[in-house]
């Protein structure tokens, strides 16, 4: 194909798509409610799991020292832990950190953890970190049977639900996606197939005075293609707007340590160049569906 032809099948794209005004509204107008919605679910998962691999991240797995072990044995167990090829990182936590830390988390009443600052009956703690928070399981049992341990906490019962939940959670999330779109997919096409059915004596008198397949596939395809970006722009618009508001309303009233919303910027690009990419994909898809039929190829 040559630049001039190219051109030419822009510029009919273009002119078709003024030319079938209400059939272009129509197939827009299914595009921005379509887009709308998968777009708002889209902010509400990628969210969700933002927070789930927060949550993940938060794991740790603390081992408590053997109270008789010497310097020398706490450097070949960190070793040990360190060689483990699913380790992130150990930290180490003297027994003075630890009842710091405990006397901080029981707020007022820790005043009363002061009185062992003279004799600390706690141990030394290697904080670990996994590199895959699944494996969190995994390594505190291989730990467990290390020399000079104590006991090893990694939050035994519990952060076997909460991965459980989050795996349940990821899994339904994705499910929904996919059925959204396809359903996304299956509406928009079959309004672009309308379109295009109500054209179908143009491409028969194209292919009548001997156009071929392709030129006259182009300008449909074109056309799909700017349906599907113009159909995109209110949804990423509406979005931005929304999101903005909701992401500011909610770091000053309602922010909480734990759960975060993703940052504006750089989430609300990336969610604005998936929705036009979806969009100029299933519009393209719609128009090559549609003008197959009548072309009988």
């Amino acid at each position: 194909m040559t630049l001039n032809t190219f051109k030419r099948h822009v510029r009919e794209s273009v002119k078709s798509l003024g030319r079938n005004g209400w059939m272009t509204f129509a197939s827009a107008s299914a595009v921005t409610v379509t887009l709308l919605l998968v777009g708002v679910f889209f902010a509400v998962m990628f969210n969700i799991n933002y927070f789930a691999k927060k949550v993940e991240n938060e794991v740790e797995i603390r081992v408590h020292i053997d109270l008789a072990a010497d310097n020398k044995e706490k450097d070949v167990l960190r070793q040990r832990i360190e060689a483990l090829p699913s380790v992130k990182e150990v930290h180490y936590s003297s027994k003075d950190e630890e009842l710091k830390r405990l006397i901080e988390s029981m707020g007022e009443e820790g005043s009363s953890f002061q009185l062992f600052e003279q004799d600390n009956p706690l141990s030394d703690v290697y904080v670990v970190k996994a590199a895959n928070p699944q494996d969190t399981v995994k390594i505190a049992k291989q730990i467990e049977t290390f020399q000079s341990v104590h006991k090893v906490n990694y939050g035994q019962g519990t952060v076997e639900k909460l991965f459980d939940a989050l795996k349940v959670m990821r899994n339904v999330g994705l499910v929904l996606i996919f059925g959204l779109l396809f359903t996304a997919m299956f509406l928009i096409s079959n309004t672009i197939k309308i379109t295009i059915f109500a054209r179908r004596r143009e491409i028969e008198i194209m292919r009548l005075v001997g156009a071929t397949n392709g030129f006259i596939r182009w300008p449909f395809f074109l056309e799909g293609l700017w349906l599907g970006m113009l159909g995109s722009i209110v949804p990423i618009v509406v979005l931005a707007l929304v999101y903005y508001n909701v992401h500011r309303l909610y770091k000053q009233q309602f922010s909480l340590q734990l759960f975060e919303l993703l940052p504006f910027s750089p989430f609300i690009w990336q969610l604005s160049a998936l929705l036009l990419g979806i969009g100029a994909l299933i519009g393209v898809w719609g128009s090559v569906m549609s003008v197959r039929k009548f072309l009988k190829v």
